[in-house]
Parts: structure tokens; C-alpha cells; sequence
């Protein structure tokens, strides 16, 4: 702090100015000390003008990690964002910030949809940067999802409701198709629309991701002539589960194998309303693709046969059982998905408007590819497979560490603490359990409520409630 016309005061003065510094420079919880290697710099610090210039409580870094706090702990409410931002400023500088939240909530809307976008991609990349090889294919899985969010008027508009359910007695759905990396587990890329866009309606707007050297692979719901001939396009592999309108006839075309058939499919004669006219016409008139069929073998169950097609026609260079098994592990990104929407809580989201629904969808897939990245890290450094890692554990470990980083009274230490936290992620690894069933069944019983199955100002109040049954 420079104070040319009182010298006597600087040496005072100047500790002051090193405090609030200091002050402006920290975030919530420290995650920055964690995660700061994994993005990009310069896209957190504050604008030259417009939009987060001026120097505020809830600055744009703040406000960003206190929003990926947010995302890291399911049921976090922004006043306790508040409060702990009170207590920051409490700590190291006796200024009082308000209880209201509206500060923080208007500090989130501020964030640029675009930066969380590019802090996205960042993410993903730093998590995908040792990524293995398949054959010399990028193996990139592809599949859909929806969640729910809160039942708002302009929620509504932009992602309506179910139509099976009544006005006023649903909530907004949003529709999610994403592109997750094999090797790493980080989420790429996706696509979001209402539930009047089909899936591969979404995907169209996709197909910028896959890139010469990538390998697609999907279930039954994206196999279609019209996406294997765009993959082929684009000098990219496809590798899907048959779809159930098409036959599967392995008497005909030249056999590579057993139940391994080289066929010649034909253009379809209707295009599809999704696909530009444009692109219709460089579609080729035939298509060679390789139908093989597998059986799944289950001890104490019956055996089931799925049947796939795939553009990896040869029969030498990729062997049946090969592309078999790597279909098998098409079933990772359904468990990537139950961690991004059970363990983190996407599942149902919390924002009011469409804005910020999307920011929100950004700031959960930030945080995953984020947790992704450790993983990947701890992997590398403990000589474990990525796979194995339990994505849960890791959450809890960053949480938990985090504060403890934040106390360490040296860089040194804090070294020593992130050295420490990644071998806690590396040594909490999920067990095998081949063949264990869990059905989708729920052992608690829930509480004996009426339905609301009409809107509020319409229900009507049952009395004995606790003998009411949905039987009755």
C-alpha cells in the first residue's frame, strides 16, 4: 500500500491492504486448492467491464465455487452459502455482509453461460488427457436421461410437463442425451431438449463432438442407417445394439464367422424430420455393416442373445468376442449417470427459470468432470485402474479434505495433504460383485399421504388421513 504524503502510517497501512487482498482472493471451502489445476486460467477472474468488473462480496471466482459447493453438497441451500460467506468476512475482516440471499442468487445470474460452458470442456479434457486406446479407437459412449425441475410457469413453457399427468400435478422435464469418454469417464459433451425432440433429434446437434479415430458406441435406441452413415462421414466408428424393427436374418450376406455376417443395408426412402435436406443427399445409397449376435450367459438364469451392428467390418483385425465384450462395457454409462443424478443430486433440479436450469445442468457436469479429473489422478499416481474408484468415495474425501487443506500453514503441507488425499481415493475402490442382482424395489414404506393428484387450490383433504391407502 503505498501512502506518499503520511510515511509514518505505511508499515501500519501496509498489513491492511495484504488482509483484504487476501480477502478478495479466497473462495468458499478452499476447493480451489484442489481443483484450480484442472481449469483453465483467466476465465474466473474479473471482467474489464460490464458484468463482474467491479470488485463485489460475491465475486465471480467466489461466486463460482460457492455454486460448485453447492453441487458437491445435495440440499444446500444458498443461505447457508450466505452464512458461510458471513463468516469469512468475519474471520479475516470485520465487515458485516447481509443475511439476505438475494446478493448471492443475483450473483449467479451474472455467471456467463459461455464460461461455464469453456470451464466444462476444460474439465473434461484435463480428466480425458490419459485416456486408453481401443484398437486404436477413442471409444466415446453415447445415451439418454431426463430430470425433473421445479414446477414453475416458465418451466413449464420451456420443458413441459408429461402428458399422462394432470395440470398442476406435474413437474418439467428435461431431456438429456450425453457423450461420456470410456477410458476416463468424463462427460464430453450433451445435449438438452423438451419431450417433444426425440433423442436422435438431440444427437443431431452432437455430431460436431466425434471427431476421425472416435468409436461410437450405443444401445439400440441411436441404431439407425441414417447415424451410421453420418458417423462414416465424419471417419467415425459406430458399434450398436441392433433396433428391434430392423430383422436380423444371419442366413444371408458373406459370413466372417460364426453368427458373424457382412450385409449391404439399403438407403431408407423416407428421411427423417430431424436430418436437413441438405444432408439427406450426401447420405450413400448403401451402407456395408457387420451384424454379429452374442450370447449372455448368466449361471441359474436362461441365456440371452443380443445382436449388434457395427462398422468394424473386419473380422481379422477386430474379432467377435472383442466387440462383444467392449459392448458389454457400454453399461459404465449407466452408472455415470446414476452418479451424477443419485450421488450428486441432479436428479431433481432446483433453479426457478430456464437460465439458470442450464446453469445449473453446467455446474453439475463441472463438478463431475472435476471429481473425474482427481480420480483419473489418483489412478496414475497409486497405479490403480480408474474404474475401480468409487465416485461417492471420492466426493466425501474432497469434501472432508478440502477443509483440511484449507488450515495447512504451508504450501509444503498442503501438499502433503492433497499427496494424502489421493491415495485415500485410490485405496477406496469398489469390489467385484459378478452376477449381483439389485432390483429397482424400495424396502421402506412411504407414508400413508394422499395423492395429489389435482392441483392445490382444487384438493381436497381426506380426513383420517393416517388410514388412507392408495388401494382405497
Amino acid at each position: 500500500m503505498t501512502t506518499p504524503f503520511f510515511p509514518a502510517f505505511r508499515p501500519r497501512l501496509a498489513a491492511m491492504g495484504r488482509r483484504v487482498q487476501h480477502l478478495r482472493q479466497q473462495s468458499l471451502a478452499h476447493l480451489e486448492l484442489l481443483l484450480d489445476p484442472f481449469l483453465p486460467p483467466g476465465l474466473l477472474s474479473q471482467d474489464d467491464e460490464g458484468p463482474n468488473s467491479r470488485e463485489r462480496i460475491f465475486t465471480k471466482r467466489r461466486t463460482f465455487f460457492a455454486f460448485l459447493y453447492q453441487v458437491l453438497n445435495p440440499g444446500c441451500p444458498c443461505r447457508q452459502i450466505v452464512r458461510q460467506i458471513q463468516a469469512l468476512f468475519a474471520l479475516h475482516r470485520d465487515q458485516k455482509v447481509s443475511e439476505e440471499t438475494g446478493g448471492y442468487c443475483t450473483a449467479r445470474k451474472r455467471l456467463s453461460l459461455d464460461t461455464l460452458q469453456r470451464l466444462r470442456v476444460a474439465g473434461a479434457a484435463a480428466a480425458d488427457r490419459a485416456s486408453q486406446l481401443w484398437y486404436g479407437w477413442n471409444v466415446k459412449l453415447i445415451d439418454g436421461t431426463s430430470v425433473s425441475a421445479p414446477d414453475t410457469k416458465k418451466n413449464q413453457r420451456a420443458y413441459p410437463q408429461p402428458g399422462g399427468q394432470k395440470p398442476g400435478c406435474g413437474f418439467p422435464l428435461i431431456k438429456l442425451v450425453a457423450v461420456f469418454s470410456l477410458a476416463s469417464g468424463a462427460l464430453l459433451d450433451y445435449a438438452k431438449g423438451n419431450k417433444h425432440q426425440h433423442e436422435l433429434r438431440l444427437l443431431n446437434t452432437l455430431l460436431d463432438s466425434f471427431k476421425p479415430g472416435d468409436l461410437v458406441v450405443a444401445d439400440r435406441g441411436f441404431s439407425s442407417y441414417v447415424v451410421l452413415a453420418l458417423l462414416l462421414l465424419r471417419d467415425a466408428g459406430a458399434l450398436f445394439r441392433l433396433h428391434q424393427a430392423r430383422p436380423a436374418d444371419l442366413r444371408r450376406g458373406q459370413r466372417l464367422g460364426k453368427n458373424d455376417r457382412l450385409l449391404t443395408w439399403q438407403k431408407p426412402w423416407q428421411r427423417p424430420a430431424w436430418l436437413p435436406t441438405s444432408w439427406w443427399k450426401c447420405i450413400p445409397d448403401q451402407l456395408p455393416v457387420r451384424v454379429l449376435r452374442f450370447k449372455l450367459a448368466r449361471r441359474g438364469f436362461r441365456p440371452g442373445s443380443v445382436t449388434l451392428a457395427t462398422t468394424l467390418l473386419d473380422a481379422r483385425e477386430y474379432p467377435a468376442r472383442e466387440v462383444a465384450e467392449l459392448y458389454v462395457r457400454r453399461w459404465r454409462i449407466e452408472l455415470w449417470f446414476r452418479d451424477i443424478k443419485t450421488s450428486m443430486g441432479m436428479e431433481v433440479l432446483r433453479c426457478q427459470t430456464p437460465a439458470m436450469l442450464h446453469k445449473e445442468l453446467e455446474m453439475f457436469f463441472i463438478a463431475y468432470n472435476l471429481i473425474r479429473g482427481l480420480m483419473g489422478q489418483a489412478a496414475q499416481c497409486n497405479h490403480v485402474e480408474v474404474q475401480r474408484l468409487s465416485f461417492k468415495g471420492t466426493v466425501d474425501a474432497v469434501r472432508q479434505f478440502s477443509m483440511a487443506i484449507a488450515q495447512a500453514r504451508s504450501k509444503k503441507k498442503q501438499k502433503q495433504l492433497i499427496a494424502r488425499l489421493l491415495e485415500v481415493i485410490a485405496s477406496d475402490t469398489v469390489p467385484e460383485r459378478p452376477g449381483r442382482r439389485e432390483p429397482r424395489a424400495v424396502k421402506r414404506r412411504p407414508k400413508p399421504y394422499q395423492l395429489l393428484n389435482r392441483p392445490r387450490h382444487l384438493m381436497k383433504e381426506l380426513q383420517h388421513r393416517s388410514k388412507y391407502r392408495k388401494a382405497s
